[in-house]
Parts: structure tokens; C-alpha cells; sequence
């Protein structure tokens, strides 16, 4: 990068992480240290011998791109807006370690020598001793980050070098003096890559007003900023970093549980000896020459005295804390996938933690739900009420009750006992499961949910072996698996009669726009093959569901295929404000006998409304319409509504064009969120009454009001998808998949889910796409595979640590061939007395799935800044009660995270990032709303890979590989201009291609001689017969395979105006929407935990 260019207007986004000068390693506690060999970074999950004692690989980086494109670029062109398309997934990068801090006195004050603490000797020494507990400690306190710091000249031994940057953290810590962020139309400090030596013109930074996270009030004293290069021999008064999390010196060893090892963060600064010349060390572990000095900094701190002349001991120049020193998740996952990807999980042990949601393992259910069913935020939850205040971890689950399995796992078996039913508990209703003890030689059964004894009826009846269990229980899926279905008897049916095979719907919008991009012909087309793969019963030859078609503008059209007329006919029902089905007989067909029929009309539609001037459509008499035709054929069904502006015409449900940005960060902005008109909620309650789900296709090109028009799927358990700016040849592809994937999805309709919990703890709260008409029963009109209830528990009663909790979740549905089914599915959990226990059971991701739709529900009611200071402060307050609680004594200025929570800091701070809480000018009202109600009822794996993107490195594995290429972190520090990346989030797909990949590659993946010459945004690539070609276009179709939704590929070249909307993605970075980078969250996370402590 040329460091003398003149910075760009725009602050790019994902600066190279900020860095916190001024860590003097010492040894802990005053005791000398042994003098093992350096490690440069640790390992995580427990101690495992044979780590790296070498620079990880992979992580020398290249320049990052010298600079932003200008504001008005940032944009995509239309159709590649940031959410066009949106799912989960995986992420290894180099092994990093979390990282333990110590605390300096407060009131050290800058510039001056550190004093020794306690009675350790002057001469720093390398090592301590390990301290006890799994836990990773990073000192990050008492910083003062907005200041600026230059290198100190390096001494004569091996010192460290200058910090690499010290951008501001954030422009999300308002007025704090500690985060800073950047004046309108000034760009933020460039970092110099590794390796490039070279001085910059510092700048000055500005104080931030940007909403955010509210720095505590008090605290430690607060310390002047630096505003200036620190002079020859200076220190900077900040923390110390010390060791990572279970590392030693010496190859480990097993430990016992709770120990842990210690070992240096990396090469330590030795002793002050002339005879030892040497380059410092830089950022990722490598040598080389040093970076220069950054800008962002004022003129020099007035009253610093200079240390350089001193005799004495020398204060070391400043070291900065290493990003691979932090907790990675790429690390984390690939951790897991190496110790429990390779065995099955087997489900019969209760409370056993599950592996990763980014790790491919088999489930054996033995007794348990497997995890594809049911995810907890805890599989150990406190036996008192008091104890789950304390520690403020949520109890949730999140529950995928028709979750699809992988090919080698059975689906739940079907038991049918006749007409008596499913065998159920007298008082609770709860079914007969594997966890009901039976009793008097089996003529009686205990309920474990509530304790009532009852009888076992005679056709029911079997004897007790030994040890108290029926002799039959291997033989019934309801006595020895976790989920299993029964199939219901009339008395689970409405109106106590069997359903009928459910119908599907089709409306089009035929109005100007709808005509104009293709879109109506495209569909028609489509609809003509696939109508052909409506979903069916197991081994039936044709599906039971029959089909019907509505076109509309602002009148509807009701299309007669019956399959005796030779032609189909038109209805026309002008009066909107009064909606009626104007027939019945031949609306609803059977594919295959009206087949003639159908295929007829579906050649006509685009002829006749060639011609159309109608630019209005109505949107709430449509609905009606479709649910109105349901009732009269009394069966349950979907809509699939293909919809294309703001429905502005007179009729009900009328909207008008609300879109004000000028709401954003103002106590009004969560009106953004809410429905314009309560005629869509009044509405969605009618369709669930009937068993009316609604899928919305939306086309728009401009403002559609999608907070008001996705209430109905929303509330009837539907889908919305959004093609922004809709082109034939550009979003067919994305379109016609998701169609398809839509239309063939199994899907459950009129269903009914419950959550029964055993005494001590209930069900007292729920998210996700239904409505709820009572306090527990949750009703769904329609209910895929891929769509999650989470539901948190609250305690009424203590719990017992002997007996634990139980959850059994009960799905009442009609299948798509009309049975009427219920689909059991139970969970056994530990409780615990001691923290501890609840500590080490925790699942992070899904942790972070509960708080990112509990803070997306928050922000209909509350303003945006205060739901994001409660997660913030829960997020500290579980932290902080860990650290008080059952991590060892240590010093107050280590930040001590839980093992299995190492990745909360990272994760939280990319739900915080996120365009619904934090969004950036690029993103419309539409987006956020879309966003907002997509990850509602996302499972934990697609919010794991949407908050925290996958990013894969193409040429570094070798081309005959088939597997997947290892992920790296999420950073641009981790982008190297000679490799190329698949970045992608289960909703965008980008191929990110750096400015010296070598002409072979280009050639061979792009078709063209040189970098120059790829077309920017290109969206398909050419089909090539190469090694390369092929390995990529796999890796994009295996990654699309993955995914609920079809992922449009989006090519960005490095430097170029789209690069804007990639970097969006890098989440490590600070984002240009004032989000702060992970290493800064972690700081600030260590100050709100420190301060609870205080």
C-alpha cells in the first residue's frame, strides 16, 4: 500500500483490529517464573499435547485495501442490496487462545516506569505459575483507547514493537472519552500491513455522539487522553496481557477438571542485554521489519515527562494484545468438530451437552430428543429461583418440533393404539414417554411431570422385569425413544371429525409492475412443472393436495379448472370491501385430473394482462379471499402470495408510504417495526382459526411497508421473501429455487403445540412465527421443517437434583395427506446446587439464538438503544456472577471467561452489530423489517453463521481436496490480496478476489487474462472444464445445499465500489455503523463485568 496516498472520504469498513499498547508481561503474583520454552498461542478446550510451537499458519496477512470507496458508492446496485437473500454455518482459522489480563493500580499514571507490584523483583521475568479453573483471562483494563500512542525507539535487546493501530473502538460509546469515533466525511485510520514499514500523517479523533453502549458513570479514576506520540523511552500505562487459556510450556498433561495451565501469549520480552540484537516481533507472530507509526493521533501529551535519560530499569515499549490472543470461534469449532465429530451421540444419558451445531455428527436417540429437535441454553439448570437470578443465564429451549434429519437417522416412528388413543396422565395430560415409572406390577403408572398416579388400561397392560421396567419397552417407541408421533383419534380433530387433504393456493399480482420484469410469465412457466412435486405421504403416488389459482390488481380473478370444461373460466369480484369466493365447484382441483385444464390457464395469464396500465394492488382482501375458499371447502392449506408494491388502493387494509429514516435512534423508531393498522393482525387471527398459512413472495422497488405486510406469515407461521428490484435474468435462479424448495416442503397444517414441563419449572415465554391465543398453547396455521419455537422456562418451585427437570413439547398437526398426528419429543436436563455445574453446561449458540430474537422482539416496544444496553448488561451480569462465583481468586484486572461461554463476548457483539440494531445508511426500513421477522424463527445453526459469517480461503487448500476448506475469522486483517474467498451467512454468498491473484487462477475460474478484466458483481460463474473451476462452482452448490434459502452469488474484486457491502460482513471489525470491533467489546465488557464486581 502506498502510505503516502491521501486518505480516502469514507471510512472503510473492518479497520485491522486496534491494538492496546502498553502490556508489560510480568510474572503472576510476584513469585519468579520457571523458564520454559515459548509457546506462541494456545489451545482450546482442555489440554490436548502437541501444539503448534510455531507461528500458526495462514496468518501472515496482506495489506488490506488502502482505502474506502466514497459514501455514494457504498450501495449495491439494486437487487444486490444486503438482504436479498438470507440461513447457518461453520467457521478454523489460526489457533488462538483466550487471553487472562492483569490489572495496573488505577492510579498509574501515564508515561511513568511501572512499579513493581507486591514484592516481586525488579527484573520481569517470563512465567508465573498457572493459576487454577478453566477460564481465559485477558488484561484489558484501565484503558484509555482513544489517545494516541507512537513506538517508542526500540532498546537495545529484543524489544517489542510499536503498536500496529490504535484506532478508536467504537462510535458506539458515547461521550466516554474512551471510545472515539470519526467526523462526518473523515476517514478512520488506515493500518499498515504486516511487513510494510512506513509513517502516516497522524489525525485527530472526535468524540462520538453515536447511541451505543453507555459507559458506566463511575468507576476507576479517568485518566487524560494521550493525545499525542509518547516521547523517546515513554510507557503507556495500560494492562498487562497475560497467558492464555491451557497452555504450558512443556507438552501438557491431563490435568484434573478445573485446573489449568498457563503459558506465555508469546515470545516475552526478555531481559534488557545489549548483546542480544534482534527484529521485533509483529502481530502475527512472524518477524520483520516494523510498522510505523498510525494516524489518528494529535499532537504530543503536554506534560509527559521523558523517561529515556533514566538510569534503572526501562519500561518496555509498548505490546499490543494480539488478536489470536482472544478467543476464536474458529478455533472453538474446529476444536469440536475434531473431538466430537467422529462419534455418534447418543441421546440415553440426561443432561449431556450436545456437540456444536457446525459439527457433523450421527444421533442414536436412546430415550432423548435428539438435538436437531431440541436445543437448550442449559443442560444443568439451578435447582432454586434465587440461584437463576443470580446467575441471569436464560433457561430456554429452542424447538424445531418437524426438523428434517439427515438419511442415515430414522424419522420418529408412528404408533397407532386404535381408538382409545394415545395413553396420556389423567391430571397433567402428559403422553406416555420413557420417563412415566410403572408401578404395582405395571397395572399403574406414575406421571413424572406431575406425580399423579393412574391406571394402566388392560390392552395396555404388560409385566415389570427386575429392575422395574415393562419387559415390552424396547418394542415401543414411546417407552425407549426421545421422539416418537402417535397418530390421533377424532377427538384431536376440529368439530370431532376427520380433516380433508389440505389445498395450495396461488395468488398473482398481474398489476404493471408484476408484467413489466418478466415475472408473471416466468412464474406461469414455472408453475406448469411444478406443480408435479406437490408435497406426498411416504410412499403415495400422487399428492392429496389440490390446487388452485387468483390473479388480482385492485379487483380479484377467480380462475373454474374443473376438469371437464375445455377452457378455463374467469371470475371477476370487483367488490374488495365485501371479499366472497364467487365459486366453489372447480376452484379447488386435483393436479393430474385437471392437468389440461390448469395448463391452459397458466399459458393465458401473461397474454391477457399483457397489456395492463393497473399500477394499484390490494393486499388484505386477497388474504381473505384465499381463506375464505378454504373455509368453504373446509380443509386447512396455504397461500402463496406473489406480490409486487404498497398496496395503495381503496380497499381494507390500505396502507400509505411511511418510510422516514429520520426515526432512526429516536424514541419513535420502534413504530418502524410495528404494523401500520390493526386490520393485518385481526386478519391472521382469522386465518389461523381456519388453518390459512400464508407465504409472501415480494418483488419490490421501492418502499413496501414489509413490518406491516409480513404480520399475516408472520402470525400464521408462514414465510417471507424479498427479491429487491426484481430482474428476470439476474434473480431468476435465487426465485425459482426458493419456489421450489417452498412449494415441495413438508408442511404440518391447523397444528397445536404445547410444552409440558415437570414441577418445579414452567413455560412462560415465546418466540417465533404463530399466535398464541391463550398463555400455553401455541397455534400454528402452517409449520415447516426449518422453523423454530423457542420458549423460555421460569422456576415455581425448587427443583431436585436427584429427580432433575423434564420438557416434553407435544405437536398436534394434519400431515400434507390430511391424518391428524401428534409429535412427541422429550428432554431430560440435570439441576445442579453449585454454579459451577450450570457454568460448564451452557450452550453459547444457543444462548445467542434466545437473546438475538428476545432483543428483536425488544425493539417493537422499546427504543433500540435500551434493548441493546440490556444485553450488554445481562451479558456482564452472567459474566460477572461466573467471576465471583467459581472462577479461582485472581487479580481484579483479568478478565475470566467460562470455558464454554469463552465465545459469548464475540457473539454477542455481532447481534449488537446487526442492521436491526445497529443500521447502517445502506440499509432500508424494508431490510431491517425482513431481517427482523426472518431471524424470529431461525434454528441455532442459521443464527449461528448469520451473526457470524463463514469465510473460507479458496486457494489454500489443495485443488484435489474435496472437502470443505478450513473457515478463517471474520476479519480483513485475515484477507491476503493474493487468495480469494467465499464469504457466506446462510443468506449472501460473496466471492471476494484479491488484487494479485495470479493470472492462472483468474484464468481458470473467471475466463478472462487479468484481474482487470472480472466483471464486478458477476453472479453465475462460467462452467469451465478445469480442476479449479469445478472444486469452486462444488463448494458454492454444497454450500447452497446447506442452506433454507437459495444464496446469490455476488463477485467482488478488492478495492472496488461492492467491497462496502463484503467488509459489512467481516463482523471482527469495527463496522461503519459504529460498531464496535471484538477486541474493543471484550475491553468494554471487562470494564461492565469489573464494574458489577466493584
Amino acid at each position: 500500500m502506498n502510505v503516502n496516498q491521501s486518505v480516502p472520504p469514507v471510512p472503510s469498513f473492518g479497520q485491522p483490529q486496534p491494538v492496546y499498547p502498553g502490556y508489560h508481561q510480568s510474572s503472576y503474583g510476584g513469585q519468579s517464573g520457571s523458564t520454559a520454552p515459548t509457546i506462541p498461542y494456545g489451545a482450546y478446550n482442555g489440554p490436548v499435547p502437541g501444539y503448534q510451537q510455531t507461528p500458526p499458519q495462514g496468518m501472515s496477512r496482506a495489506p488490506p485495501s488502502s482505502g474506502a470507496p466514497p459514501a455514494s458508492t457504498a450501495q449495491a446496485p439494486c437487487g444486490q442490496a444486503a438482504y436479498g437473500q438470507f440461513g447457518q454455518g461453520d467457521v478454523q482459522n489460526g489457533p488462538s487462545s483466550t487471553v487472562q489480563m492483569q490489572r495496573l493500580p488505577g492510579s498509574q499514571p501515564f508515561g511513568s516506569p511501572l512499579a513493581p507490584v507486591g514484592n516481586q523483583p525488579a527484573v520481569l521475568q517470563p512465567y508465573g505459575p498457572p493459576p487454577t479453573s478453566a477460564q481465559v483471562t485477558a488484561q484489558l483494563s484501565g484503558m484509555q483507547i482513544s489517545g494516541a500512542v507512537a513506538p517508542a525507539p526500540p532498546s537495545s535487546g529484543l524489544g517489542y514493537g510499536p503498536p500496529t493501530s490504535l484506532a478508536s473502538a467504537s462510535g458506539s460509546f458515547p461521550n466516554s472519552g474512551l471510545y472515539g469515533s470519526y467526523p462526518q466525511g473523515q476517514a478512520p485510520p488506515l493500518s499498515q500491513a504486516q511487513g510494510h514499514p512506513g509513517i502516516q500523517t497522524p489525525q485527530r479523533s472526535a468524540p462520538s455522539q453515536a447511541s451505543g453502549f453507555t459507559p458506566p458513570a463511575s468507576g476507576g479514576p479517568r485518566l487524560p487522553s494521550i493525545t499525542g506520540p509518547l516521547l523517546p523511552g515513554q510507557s503507556f500505562g495500560g494492562p498487562s496481557v497475560s497467558q492464555p487459556n491451557h497452555v504450558s510450556s512443556p507438552p501438557p498433561q491431563a490435568l484434573p477438571p478445573g485446573t489449568q495451565m498457563t503459558g506465555p501469549l508469546g515470545p516475552l520480552p526478555p531481559m534488557h542485554s545489549p548483546q542480544q540484537p534482534g527484529y521485533q516481533p509483529q502481530q502475527n507472530g512472524s518477524f520483520g521489519p516494523t510498522r510505523g507509526p498510525q494516524p489518528n493521533y494529535g499532537s504530543p501529551y503536554p506534560a509527559a515527562p521523558t523517561f529515556g535519560s533514566q538510569s534503572g530499569p526501562q519500561p518496555l515499549p509498548p505490546k499490543r494484545l494480539d488478536p489470536d490472543a482472544i478467543p476464536s470461534p474458529i478455533q472453538v469449532i474446529e476444536d469440536d468438530r475434531n473431538n466430537r465429530g467422529t462419534e455418534p451421540f447418543v441421546t440415553g444419558v440426561r443432561g449431556q451437552v450436545p456437540p456444536l451445531v457446525t459439527t457433523n455428527f450421527l444421533v442414536k436417540d436412546q430415550g432423548n430428543a435428539s438435538p436437531r429437535y431440541i436445543r437448550c441454553t442449559s443442560y444443568n439448570i439451578p435447582c432454586t429461583s434465587d440461584m437463576a437470578k443470580q446467575a441471569q443465564v436464560p433457561l430456554a429451549a429452542v424447538i424445531k418440533p418437524l426438523a428434517r434429519l439427515p438419511p442415515e437417522e430414522a424419522s420418529p416412528y408412528v404408533v397407532d393404539h386404535g381408538e382409545s388413543g394415545p395413553l396420556r396422565c389423567n391430571r397433567c395430560k402428559a403422553y406416555m414417554c420413557p420417563f412415566m415409572q410403572f408401578i404395582e406390577g405395571g397395572r399403574r403408572f406414575q406421571c413424572c411431570f406431575c406425580s399423579c398416579i393412574n391406571d394402566v388400561p388392560p390392552q395396555y397392560f404388560q409385566h415389570l422385569d427386575h429392575t422395574g421396567k415393562r419387559v415390552d419397552a424396547y418394542d415401543r417407541p414411546e417407552l425407549s425413544l426421545g421422539s416418537y408421533e402417535f397418530l390421533a383419534t377424532v377427538d384431536y380433530c376440529k368439530n370431532s371429525k376427520f380433516p380433508s387433504p389440505p389445498a395450495f393456493i396461488f395468488m398473482i399480482d398481474v398489476s404493471y409492475n408484476a408484467i413489466r420484469t418478466g415475472l408473471v410469465r416466468l412464474l406461469c412457466e414455472e408453475l406448469k412443472s411444478l406443480l408435479d412435486f406437490l408435497p406426498r405421504e411416504g410412499g403415495a403416488e400422487e399428492s392429496a393436495i389440490r390446487v388452485g389459482f387468483v390473479t388480482y390488481n385492485k379487483v380479484l380473478h377467480f380462475y373454474n379448472v374443473k376438469s371437464s370444461l375445455a377452457q378455463p373460466q374467469m371470475m371477476v369480484v370487483s367488490d374488495v370491501a365485501d371479499m366472497f369466493v364467487p365459486l366453489l365447484d372447480g376452484f379447488l382441483v386435483n393436479v393430474n385430473e385437471s392437468r389440461a385444464v390448469i395448463t391452459s390457464l397458466l399459458d393465458q395469464i401473461p397474454e391477457m394482462f399483457a397489456d395492463t396500465r393497473e399500477t394499484e394492488t390490494v393486499f388484505v382482501p386477497v388474504i381473505q379471499a384465499g381463506m375464505e375458499a378454504l373455509k368453504a371447502a373446509e380443509c386447512a392449506g396455504k397461500l402463496f402470495l406473489f406480490h409486487t408494491s404498497l398496496p395503495i388502493a381503496e380497499a381494507p387494509g390500505k396502507l400509505k408510504n411511511r418510510d422516514d429514516r429520520k426515526l432512526i435512534n429516536t424514541d419513535k423508531e420502534k413504530t418502524l417495526f410495528q404494523p401500520q393498522t390493526g386490520a393485518y393482525q385481526t386478519l391472521a387471527k382469522e386465518c389461523v382459526a381456519q388453518g390459512c398459512c400464508v407465504d409472501l413472495f415480494l418483488f419490490p422497488n421501492q418502499y413496501v411497508d414489509v413490518a406491516t405486510l409480513s404480520v399475516v406469515p408472520q402470525l400464521t407461521g408462514g414465510s417471507v421473501y424479498k427479491y429487491a428490484c426484481f430482474q428476470v435474468e439476474n434473480d431468476q435462479e435465487r426465485f425459482l429455487s426458493d419456489l421450489r424448495r417452498d412449494v415441495q416442503k413438508v408442511v404440518g397444517f391447523d397444528a397445536v403445540m404445547r410444552v409440558r414441563t415437570s414441577t418445579g419449572i414452567r413455560a412462560v415465554d415465546f418466540f417465533g412465527a404463530f399466535y398464541m391465543s391463550n398463555t400455553t398453547d401455541v397455534e400454528l396455521a402452517g409449520l415447516d421443517g426449518d422453523k423454530t419455537v423457542t420458549v423460555e422456562f421460569k422456576h415455581d418451585d425448587r427443583l431436585n437434583e436427584e429427580s432433575g427437570a423434564l420438557l416434553q413439547c407435544a405437536l398436534l398437526y394434519t400431515s400434507c395427506a390430511g391424518q391428524r398426528r401428534l409429535r412427541i419429543h422429550n428432554l431430560a436436563l440435570n439441576c445442579c446446587t453449585q454454579l459451577a455445574d450450570l457454568y460448564r453446561n451452557c450452550e453459547t449458540d444457543t444462548l445467542i439464538n434466545y437473546m438475538a430474537k428476545f432483543a428483536y422482539r425488544g425493539v417493537l416496544n422499546s427504543p433500540v438503544k435500551a434493548v441493546r444496553d440490556t444485553l450488554i448488561t445481562q451479558c456482564a451480569q452472567i459474566l460477572a456472577c461466573y467471576r465471583k462465583n467459581c472462577a479461582s481468586p485472581s487479580s481484579a484486572g483479568q478478565l475470566i471467561l467460562p470455558e464454554c461461554m469463552k465465545l459469548l463476548p464475540v457473539y454477542l457483539n455481532c447481534v449488537l452489530k446487526s442492521d436491526v440494531l445497529q443500521p447502517g445508511a445502506e440499509i432500508t426500513t424494508d431490510d431491517r423489517a425482513y431481517v427482523r421477522q426472518l431471524v424470529t424463527s431461525m434454528d441455532v445453526a442459521e443464527t449461528n453463521v448469520f451473526f457470524y459469517p463463514r469465510l473460507l480461503p479458496l486457494t489454500k487448500s489443495p485443488i484435489e481436496s474435496t472437502t470443505e476448506p478450513p473457515a478463517v475469522r471474520a476479519s480483513e486483517e485475515r484477507l491476503s490480496n493474493g487468495d480469494m474467498y467465499l464469504l457466506e451467512n446462510g443468506l449472501n454468498l460473496f466471492l471476494w478476489v484479491g488484487a494479485s491473484v495470479q493470472q492462472g487462477v483468474v484464468q481458470s475460474l473467471f475466463s478472462v487474462s487479468s484481474f482487470s478484466q472480472i466483471t464486478s458483481g458477476l453472479s453465475v460463474l462460467p462452467v469451465l472444464d478445469n480442476p479449479l473451476s469445478k472444486k469452486v462452482r462444488g463448494l458454492i452448490d454444497s454450500l447452497r445445499a446447506q442452506r433454507s434459502r437459495y444464496m446469490k452469488l455476488i463477485v467482488v474484486k478488492q478495492e472496488d465500489k461492492l467491497e462496502m457491502l463484503f467488509k459489512h460482513f467481516l463482523v471482527e471489525d469495527k463496522s461503519l455503523s459504529g460498531g464496535a470491533s471484538y477486541v474493543d467489546f471484550l475491553c468494554h465488557m471487562h470494564k461492565e463485568i469489573r464494574q458489577l464486581l466493584s
